[in-house]
């Protein structure tokens, strides 16, 4: 995949810098950006205006040098197993990473904020020059989109609606005995939902460490994974954020569900919630702001007599989030949706989740997932909104 790192060497050229240097797992956004590699071990890769190199183990070299963006060198050329012998492996590896960085003409690199320390202290004792960058200049570019990266997004948001849809119909399939949802003779619990998600996704090429399942008071709690038997007439959220297996790509959507009969408060809460969506997406694209996005959301709330995080920064119940963020390598990323939401640009993948919360009633939030275009959007999310089930 080609990626536009003119901006990166327009950094670098400012900052007097010779390159831009990772050194983590594939897990770290930054590193598999720019490496183009996945591997499940820390590995060196150092990024200049005329090359990307790799740095790697003879166990990872063979698959380096087909899959890596960039072309790769291996330890055993720097006699690393000698260095660790005579210095031990502290040492050893800033001595390696030294050596790397000098046979291709590096003395300095700037290196993102989650940069190791003991790494950083190692490499500044070899007299590499290393500055830190506070701007996030490579989170900037990867929130611009390449239209590969966007097909990643669009496949993983279909796997996450076949695990919405599972969750809906172990829903659908439930009964109700006094109160409580049961199904296969057994009290259908938050983590049966989540057990039934999480084999959907594997099956169609997703995994994802947690998700949301939050009925009744949990609901209230946007981050509330939720636990333990569901119950009829209580809003259930659903926030599913999956990642793909094979590109490391996320999608991220969320419903609200109730089984049986919606009170009046939550069907009130769920109708403005969709209008709240509607305007945030009326708002949406290239040349507007994420604060504009947030703020349609807010007024929307407001003129319903709700309060919001903007009128009232000290409020615990009604909108309490911002509207959005930014989804790709992370599933929370740059843009934001948000009062310090800055300009936004053709290609950025964002979510619009409004939602409202009292623990006397419990939540409604609902998200889809869409790409910034130069006139709008495209929305990826292709699943029904239907409060009870």
């Amino acid at each position: 995949m080609e990626i536009d790192t003119s901006s990166l060497d327009e950094y670098l050229a400012d900052e007097g810098l010779d390159g831009y240097a990772v050194y983590a797992d594939s897990d770290d956004s930054t590193q598999r950006y720019l490496s183009g590699f996945d591997a499940p071990d820390p590995f060196f890769t150092v990024y200049t205006p005329e090359e990307t190199v790799l740095l790697t183990s003879g166990l990872e070299y063979g698959r380096a040098t087909k899959e890596a963006r960039g072309s790769v060198d291996r330890t055993s050329e720097y006699d690393y197993q000698s260095l660790r012998e005579e210095h031990g492996a502290g040492t050893a590896r800033a001595k390696l990473q030294a050596a790397f960085l000098d046979a291709h003409g590096i003395d300095s690199v700037a290196v993102p904020e989650t940069f190791p320390v003991g790494a950083a202290d190692g490499l500044r004792e070899e007299g590499i020059a290393l500055a830190v960058d506070a701007d996030g200049v490579v989170d900037d570019i990867r929130a611009v989109k390449t239209e590969e990266e966007i097909e990643h997004v669009r496949e993983a948001t279909i796997a996450n609606e076949e695990s919405m849809q599972a969750c809906e119909e172990l829903l659908d399939a439930a009964d109700v005995r006094n109160g409580t949802l049961y199904y296969e003779d057994e009290p259908l619990t938050s983590e049966r939902v989540k057990t039934e998600i999480e084999v959907t996704l594997l099956e169609h090429g997703c995994a994802l460490d947690e998700t949301i399942v939050a009925c009744g008071t949990d609901a209230a709690d946007p981050h509330n994974r939720g636990s333990g038997p569901l119950e009829a007439g209580q809003p259930i959220i659903v926030d599913i954020f999956p990642r793909s297996k094979e590109t490391g790509y996320h999608s991220d959507m969320t419903r609200t569900f109730v089984k049986g009969e919606a009170s009046e408060t939550i069907a009130e809460w769920y109708e403005l919630t969709q209008e709240a969506k509607r305007a945030a997406f009326e708002e949406l694209e290239a040349g507007a702001t994420g604060a504009d996005v947030h703020a349609a959301v807010c007024d929307v709330y407001e003129d319903a007599g709700y309060p919001t995080l903007r009128d009232d920064p000290s409020t615990e119940t009604g909108f309490i989030h911002s509207t959005g963020h930014g989804v790709g390598l992370d599933v929370h990323e740059a843009p934001s949706l948000s009062p310090r939401g800055g300009e936004l640009e053709a290609g950025q993948i964002v979510t619009i989740e409004p939602g409202l919360y009292d623990p006397e009633h419990g939540g409604v939030r609902i998200e889809d997932i869409a790409v910034v275009t130069e006139d709008g959007y495209e929305n990826f999310t292709d699943y029904p909104e239907q409060l009870e089930v």
